[in-house]
Order: C-alpha cells, then sequence, then structure tokens
C-alpha cells in the first residue's frame, strides 16, 4: 500500500479532517460551477444566452438558487416512510466523500493510494443507486416508485458493461491501484489501444449517473420528477449535488483509465487531469443537450444487446493479444 496525502501529515485524525474538508470544499464550488456551466452550455446550444442579469456573465445565478433551495421550508409528506424518506439523501451523497478521496489527482496528489483502489471505488459507486431507491420507495409516490425502479433497472444493466470495460486496462497493467494504472501511461494514453473499451465506459457511465440520454429515472415529462418528486428545499438539492459530483468522479476515472491520468507536457500534472475531466464533462453536457431520450425498452437492449457483446469482445482480444 502506498502512502498518501493523508500519512504526510503529523496526525493521521488531522489529516482525514483536513481531506474531508477539502473534498466539501471541492463538492460545493464543482456544483456551482457546472450548473453555471450546463446552463451556458445547453443556451448555446440552442442559440440561446443562459443567465446573464444576477452577476458578471450570470455567475452568481447560481448561488442565488441556492439560497433559495436553503431558505425553502422542508416539508415532509404525512404519507412517506420516514426513515427510507429521510435516509435516502444521506445515502445517496455519503459514498462520494470515499469516491474523491479515492483519485489520484497528480503523482504526488493523492489522499490515500490503496492497492486495490478500483474495486473499492467501483463497490462505493454502487451505493448510490441504494439510496436513489430508498427515494422512491421511501416516498410512497406512484412516480417516485417508477423512477426508483427504472434507475435499479438501468443501473445494474450498464453496471456490466462498465466493468467489462474496466477489466482489459487492469489486465494490461496487472495492478488495481489507480496511482499505479496512471503512472503506467506515462508514454502513452490506453485509448490508443483500447478506444472502443472507453467508448462503452463512458456510454455506460453516462447511464450510471442518470444523464440524458439515459435519463429515465427523471423523465419529467412522464414521472413529474422521477424518485425525488416527494423532496423540497436542500434535501431536493441533494440530490442534484450528487449527481454533478457523480459526472465529475466518473470522468475522472475515465480520465485515468484511458486518457493518461495527469501525464502531459510542458503543464502542471494536476491541471492536465483537470483538463482531461472537464472536457469529458462537457461532452456529457453536449449529449445531454443534443440526443433525445430513449424509451426504457431501448435503453435495456441497448446495454444488453449491444454494450455488453462488444464488451466481451473487447476482452477477449485483448486477453488473447497480451497472451500471444
Amino acid at each position: 500500500m502506498s502512502t498518501g496525502l493523508v500519512q504526510s501529515l503529523p496526525n493521521v485524525w488531522i489529516g482525514v479532517l483536513a481531506a474531508t474538508a477539502a473534498i466539501m470544499g471541492f463538492i460545493t464550488v464543482n456544483a456551482l460551477a457546472l450548473i453555471w456551466l450546463e446552463r451556458k452550455v445547453s443556451a448555446r446550444i440552442q442559440r440561446r444566452y443562459g443567465p446573464t442579469e444576477v452577476g458578471p456573465f450570470g455567475l452568481l445565478q447560481t448561488l442565488a438558487d441556492v439560497v433559495k433551495l436553503v431558505g425553502k421550508e422542508l416539508v415532509t409528506p404525512d404519507h412517506v416512510h420516514r426513515p427510507l424518506y429521510l435516509t435516502a439523501p444521506v445515502l445517496v451523497f455519503a459514498p462520494l466523500l470515499a469516491l474523491l478521496a479515492l483519485l489520484p489527482v497528480a503523482e504526488s496528489w493523492v489522499f490515500h493510494d490503496y492497492d486495490i483502489a478500483l474495486v473499492l471505488l467501483l463497490a462505493f459507486s454502487g451505493l448510490n443507486v441504494i439510496g436513489i431507491f430508498a427515494a422512491g420507495w421511501g416516498s410512497n409516490n406512484k412516480y417516485a416508485l417508477l423512477g426508483a425502479v427504472r434507475a435499479v433497472a438501468q443501473n445494474i444493466s450498464y453496471e456490466i458493461p462498465l466493468l467489462l470495460a474496466v477489466i482489459p486496462v487492469v489486465v494490461m497493467t496487472r495492478s488495481l491501484s489507480l496511482h499505479e494504472i496512471g503512472s503506467a501511461q506515462a508514454s502513452w494514453p490506453f485509448v490508443l489501444v483500447q478506444p472502443l473499451a472507453f467508448l462503452i465506459y463512458f456510454i455506460s457511465a453516462t447511464a450510471e449517473t442518470n444523464r440524458a440520454p439515459f435519463d429515465i429515472p427523471e423523465a419529467e415529462s412522464e414521472l413529474v420528477a422521477g424518485f425525488h418528486t416527494e423532496y423540497s428545499g436542500m434535501r431536493f438539492g441533494v440530490f442534484f449535488l450528487a449527481e454533478f459530483t457523480h459526472m465529475v468522479i466518473v470522468c475522472a476515472v475515465a480520465t485515468i483509465l484511458f486518457l493518461g491520468a495527469w501525464n502531459g507536457p510542458l503543464l502542471p500534472g494536476w491541471l492536465w487531469f483537470f483538463v482531461k475531466v472537464y472536457g469529458l464533462i462537457l461532452v456529457m453536457m453536449w449529449f445531454r443537450w443534443t440526443f433525445p431520450r430513449l424509451r426504457f425498452d431501448q435503453l435495456m437492449t441497448f446495454a444488453w444487446a449491444v454494450l455488453v457483446p462488444l464488451a466481451l469482445i473487447n476482452l477477449l482480444v485483448t486477453t488473447v493479444v497480451l497472451k500471444l
């Protein structure tokens, strides 16, 4: 097990608190920036201006929305299952702290690097769907329940091609450490030899984050707002805070596994890392405002009949080539 920033401090608990504070600060700033960016990107794609009035270039519009959400009353409907209803936002948000702590941002910039960091990351990311299902079931609302059931089916289905796309990289590097996988791409990024795996991963990751055209669990035109229909105020806001943070996580993993992580010429490693991550996020935003939403049967067929066979073929070809 290699060391990280937490171990470099004199007291491990001080390191943990400092890491938690840093991650929470990043989550907050990142969500504010991405909400503003998504509004601007969507507006440009649709030939509009987006936020312009509140602050320069509308930069304070998202902050004003946060103040509005914080000021709203937290209404708990009488018909909900209170333990599940109140626990769901925590279940969605809490794993994100652990996930961000596993990501190496640069050669010497990682909170803690485990030898099985990739396994831990994939395991913790699966907890997100439990919170979504708890929100839908605990709301005791048919629209919320339909959104939750769709989310479980979608996440389980797209988790399989995602894992199959990750395995070739593990086979090539013979490591489950994110830091070692990133360091192995010092000469060239793995996307050059695994373009199909990268494409399958990115499509599956977009579905895992419930982003359009895979936003079936939140289909506003069919389900009002899906699994979070009954939530108000910052309880509602926590779900979107988790969604935008999850976008960063899946794009960061794609950067580490396929795009050379922090490796790049001239610029500092951490800057290369964030340029690649937010470049992928811009692509996800472009997807959302370009492609129409899939029907549920199309979404499931695409996962099982297209992505899974392609991922299996890619894995087979990779193992045969490495063996030869």
